[in-house]
C-alpha cells in the first residue's frame, strides 16, 4: 500500500503577475516554506489556488516547475477535476507520471442534479483511462462551490470497485455531519475536513488531518496542534488556530489570504487575484490585519 497523505496540507495560493500569468518564482517559494513550516503536502490547483482560472497548460508547467525546483513530488496532490472528462483524464495522468502522492478531484460541475450512475461514471472513467495502479484519488466534496456533491452512495461503489485506488476525500461542505459519516463509513480513506477548527473532531474519529485554505498562512500552528491534539497542550492550541480561522472565515478566504501573504511578506504583488475574484478593498485588508494582530498573530515570509 502507498504512503497516503496525512497531517496538514496546503491548498496553495498562487500567485500572478500583473498580466494576469501565474507567477513560477512566487509559487516555489511559497511551497518551499509551506513544507519547511510543517506542511504535510501540497494540495496545488484546488479552491483556494484559483485552479479553475488556470489553463491545463499552465497547471501541467507549474507542477512541473515545482518538481524541478526540488518540492518532493510525494508531497504533491494537484487538483485534476474539471468539467471535460479528456482533460481531467489529461491532468491526472501527467500528475502520475511525475509521481505526485495523489489527484484531489472535483466531480464534474457544469450540469447540476446528476444521477449518482452519471457521477460514478465521471470518476471511474477517470481511473480507467488514466490506467496506472499509481493513482491515489482523493474524492472533493464541495457542493456549495461547485454546484455538485459526492454522494455517500457513489463513494461506495468507488471505495468497493477501486480500492487501491480512491484514497481519501477533502470535505469542504462544512457539514460536519457528512464529513463524520464519510470517515465512520469508510476506514480505509483518508478524509480531511477543510477546516482546521474541525480537525481535533476528525482526528478523535480516525480523520486523517485536514485540508485548510488557512494552512497558507498558519501551517506551523496547525501542524503543532495536530501532533499534541490528544495532550493537554492541545485544547490551548486548539483556540488558538481556531480563532485565526475564525477570523479569515469574515472574508472571501482567497483574497483574505492573499491579503495576510501581501502584508506579512512584504510583497504587494499578492493581492493580484484572477477575475472574477477582486482583492479586498483597502478597510477590509486593515481591519483584518488589526484583528490578527490583535490575536498575537506574526508571520515571517519572503517570496519575492
Amino acid at each position: 500500500m502507498v504512503d497516503r497523505f496525512t497531517g496538514v496540507l496546503a491548498p496553495v495560493s498562487t500567485p500572478f503577475k500583473q498580466d494576469l500569468s501565474p507567477d513560477t518564482e512566487r509559487l516555489v517559494a511559497l511551497c518551499r516554506w509551506l513544507l519547511n513550516e510543517g506542511a504535510d503536502g501540497l494540495a496545488v490547483f484546488g479552491t483556494t489556488s484559483e485552479a479553475n482560472s488556470i489553463g491545463m497548460a499552465d497547471r501541467m508547467r507549474l507542477t512541473e516547475a515545482l518538481v524541478e525546483a526540488g518540492a518532493p513530488a510525494a508531497k504533491l496532490l494537484p487538483g485534476t477535476g474539471t468539467c471535460a472528462l479528456s482533460d481531467t483524464v489529461a491532468l491526472t495522468k501527467h500528475a502520475v507520471e511525475l509521481g505526485c502522492g495523489g489527484v484531489l478531484v472535483l466531480p464534474p460541475f457544469y450540469y447540476k442534479n446528476p444521477s449518482d450512475d452519471g457521477l460514478y461514471a465521471s470518476f471511474a472513467e477517470t481511473i480507467e483511462r488514466v490506467g496506472d495502479s499509481r493513482l491515489q484519488l482523493y474524492l472533493y466534496h464541495f457542493p456549495q462551490m461547485a454546484g455538485v456533491g459526492i454522494p455517500l452512495a457513489v463513494i461506495e461503489r468507488l471505495v468497493a470497485a477501486y480500492p487501491d485506488t480512491i484514497a481519501g476525500l477533502k470535505d469542504s461542505s462544512g457539514d460536519w455531519a457528512n464529513t463524520e459519516a464519510v470517515i465512520k463509513t469508510f476506514p480505509s480513506m483518508h478524509v480531511f475536513p477543510s477546516s482546521e477548527a474541525r480537525v481535533v473532531d476528525a482526528l478523535k474519529i480516525g480523520g486523517a488531518g485536514c485540508i485548510s485554505a488557512s494552512a497558507n498562512i498558519n501551517a506551523r500552528a496547525i501542524r503543532a496542534l495536530i501532533d499534541v491534539w490528544d495532550k493537554p497542550e492541545g485544547e490551548a492550541l486548539n483556540r488558538s488556530v481556531t480563532a485565526v480561522r475564525k477570523v479569515i472565515e469574515g472574508y472571501h478566504a482567497v483574497a483574505a489570504v492573499k491579503a495576510i501573504l501581501a502584508e506579512f511578506s512584504g510583497d504587494p504583488a499578492w493581492n493580484i487575484l484572477a477575475p472574477p475574484l477582486a482583492p479586498l478593498s483597502e478597510p477590509q485588508r486593515a481591519a483584518l490585519v488589526a484583528s490578527l494582530k490583535d490575536l498575537g498573530y506574526s508571520l515571517s515570509l519572503r517570496t519575492a
